[in-house]
């Protein structure tokens, strides 16, 4: 798990956790992705009362960036006010890996970077074409 990140990213996701929309859970997280081309591109969770309609920050980042015609991507960061580290969902995982499996993933809380990783270390054995093709 190396330590090297973007500590610029970092800051970036921390500014996106303030407008993400939680008011159900009040667990804001932010995200921000870099992509190989060097744009950021921020998402922060949108929560909905029908709990299963929310997006999490990391797959609002996603969606955006492919949004915006970027889908080469270097490291991801998402903040959370935790004492732990808050890593992604599963679903995020999985969605991370099908662009990127050894992007580098900084998870973050308010005061300093808890752990730095790669998509492939937090969903090894992730679902991609290969399973169901013969």
């Amino acid at each position: 798990m190396t330590q090297d990140y973007d500590s610029e990213l970092v800051e970036e996701a921390r500014a996106a956790r303030e407008r993400a929309y939680a008011p159900y859970s009040r667990f804001q997280v932010g995200a921000a992705l870099r992509t190989k081309s060097g744009k950021v591109i921020r998402g922060g969770n949108v929560e909905n009362v029908s709990y299963s309609m929310t997006i999490c920050a990391e797959r609002s980042a996603v969606v955006a960036a492919i949004a915006a015609g970027e889908r080469d991507w270097e490291e991801i960061a998402v903040v959370a006010d935790t004492e732990r580290p808050t890593t992604p969902c599963g679903a995020c995982r999985q969605v991370m890996a099908e662009f990127n499996p050894s992007m580098r993933v900084v998870i973050a809380n308010l005061e300093r970077v808890q752990l730095v990783c790669t998509v492939a270390d937090l969903l090894p054995h992730a679902f991609d074409v290969q399973t169901f093709e013969s």
